[in-house]
């Protein structure tokens, strides 16, 4: 029994072992005689990463302890997440998967493809936990801003669910990460040896749905209240997925629906800083693939909501694909140029299509920088995947426009950083606001004042969305809901922290920006009586209390009852 215990991550204690417990479970022996305390196990932890130079390598190192010993492995994560988070996902999390078949060490979650389809429901039932509270899947098609990566995809599931219990509250045994081996088409993966998938192209069509059907149909009949996040898929299949099943069942897709919401919080934060109003922002969007145009779509709603009509909401937004500004000023020559690319990268379209999002008053195809010196916007937003795309030209240009422009390079990982917080304050006399996808550092300007830009990370938003899923039971998750997830992220900032520029709170705070977040959904939820497990008990106990209550937070459990140290 002892052994089997020190093999098995989820009751695994190592060196915290207490005496009575090794005479007990058969480990007397088994183990140094010293006994340690879990902090100071995490002290022993973070020494040994403090000496590895390489994100990569450190995240290998927090993989094998996440193999050996569940509880310090999150325990570490809650005590150091901002050291930790870009560890264990972006910016280092893109790396790992592109490494994933060479690195792979120990099967995590589920793989399910083609060949399980007619059977995926007997499936779904190998997995060992019977309280799944929130699952993350991918197909691998479109991993952060490196494309199609196949199962080596599944570095994401595993990565955002390790943030769902480290600043999510969520027990490890009830988050499941799933990859949908549907094929890919990375010529190179499928040349690759160490490739873990099947080496045949994607699987399109009708057999594609089917099999998400099939396992949509039966996560909820195993685990009736899970939420399903959908997490990097490839626009063309991400939009379409998304309005399939957001009505009937409780999915959430983070590249849109996340992104959306707490880049919105970042405009409401950057707005106030910046001093203007959400309804007063005119947003120049580089990317109209399926974050971009979610984003905008969320923060369209959220203007609508602040008082403009739809119509003069739509107007405050110019976006642009690769090829251009997607434009329909009166006399613009020939077919639209995003007709001709819907279908490639940064294009992509939404249930209303490009056309819907295409300005009157921009040419079709209008440059980057055109756009910029015609449209004037006050918020320049990157969604584009495209490095360095925010170069000085158009960067001097936003702040020649405004006196504070808020220039937003969100896409991941940093190489695709449409450009770093140190040009935009360089470029803009230090005047910018500045909100990012990747971690950056702070910067220091020639005068030697500070300048500390926030990383509008999506971390702000999904684990208190899982988290008030999970307690809460909502039937499905409403754009309202978003909206209030974006509002109660930014209300959660202290008074310090704005005084400091940033846009989003210190990374250290976030289990309680999860807790605030969890708590406006929730509430929104109850508006519309879609909780099914919040009744007039939990009411009358406070919903913040009970969001709080039913965290996980890791720590050691007594395994056997010690009877000298009863209560």
């Amino acid at each position: 029994m002892g052994i089997d215990i020190l093999h098995d991550p989820l009751w695994n204690k190592g060196t915290a072992f207490t005496q009575y417990e090794r005479d007990s479970l058969g480990l007397r022996g088994l183990l140094p005689p010293v006994i340690k305390t879990i902090e100071e196990q995490i002290e022993r932890t973070m020494n040994h990463i403090d000496k590895i130079d390489s994100p990569v390598e450190k995240n290998m190192y927090l993989q094998s302890l996440h193999n050996r010993n569940e509880t310090l492995y999150y325990r570490t994560l809650v005590e150091h997440i901002a050291e930790m988070a870009p560890l264990v996902y972006t910016p280092t999390v893109g790396v790992v998967c592109q490494q994933f078949g060479n690195q792979f060490r120990r099967s995590r979650g589920m793989y399910l493809g083609k060949e399980d389809m007619g059977q995926m429901s007997a499936i779904i039932h190998n997995w060992p936990h019977d309280d799944v509270h929130v699952i993350v899947v991918t197909d691998g098609s479109r991993i952060l801003g490196l494309g199609d990566l196949g199962v080596n995809g599944m570095g994401i599931p595993i990565g955002k669910l390790a943030l769902y219990c480290a600043a999510g509250g969520i027990a490890p045994h009830r988050v499941l990460p799933v990859m949908l081996d549907v094929g890919t088409n990375n010529e190179e993966l499928l040349a690759d040896p160490n490739y873990l998938g099947h080496r045949e192209h994607r699987m399109e069509g009708n057999e594609y749905y089917n099999l998400l059907d099939e396992f949509i149909q039966a996560c909820f009949s195993r685990w009736p209240n899970v939420i399903v996040q959908f997490e990097d898929f490839q626009t063309e299949k991400a939009v379409p997925l998304l309005q399939r099943y957001k009505e009937t069942y409780r999915v959430f897709n983070d590249d849109i629906q996340g992104t959306g919401s707490v880049t919105l919080s970042g405009l409401l934060s950057a707005a106030r800083n910046s001093g203007f109003e959400l309804k007063d922002c005119r947003i120049l969007c580089a990317g109209a693939g399926s974050a971009g145009m979610g984003v905008c779509s969320t923060i369209l709603d959220g203007m609508v909501m602040a008082g403009l009509t739809h119509e003069e909401a739509k107007k405050r937004f110019v976006l642009c694909t690769k090829d251009g500004a997607i434009g329909a000023k009166s006399g613009s020559a020939g077919d639209p140029h995003w007709v001709a690319s819907a279908g490639d990268v940064g294009a992509g379209t939404m249930e209303d299509g490009h056309g819907d999002w295409a300005n009157t008053d921009i040419e079709d195809g209008t440059s980057l920088l055109e756009a910029c010196k015609q449209f004037k916007p006050n918020i320049l937003l990157g969604l584009s995947t495209v490095g360095g795309l925010f170069d000085e030209e158009l960067i001097t240009t936003m702040g020649t426009i405004n006196e504070k422009p808020v220039i937003m390079p969100m896409s991941n990982p940093t190489a695709k950083a449409e450009c770093t917080p140190e040009d935009a304050y360089k470029w803009t006399g230090g005047r910018a606001v500045v909100a990012t996808g990747s971690p950056f550092g702070e910067v220091t300007m020639p005068d030697g004042s500070r300048r500390i830009p926030s990383q509008c990370n999506n971390m702000y938003i999904f684990p208190g969305i899982g988290l008030a899923a999970s307690v809460s039971g909502v039937r499905r998750i409403t754009d309202d809901m978003l909206y209030r997830a974006a509002e109660a992220c930014t209300a959660s900032m202290t008074m310090q922290e704005s005084l400091e520029g940033r846009t989003f709170p210190e990374i250290s705070r976030i289990r309680d920006v999860t807790v605030k977040v969890a708590v406006a959904v929730i509430n929104e939820g109850l508006k519309h009586d879609l909780c099914t497990k919040i009744g007039k008990r939990e009411i009358k106990e406070g919903i913040e209390n009970l969001v709080r209550r039913k965290m996980y937070y890791p720590s050691y459990v007594p395994i056997i009852h010690d009877p000298q140290h009863a209560d």
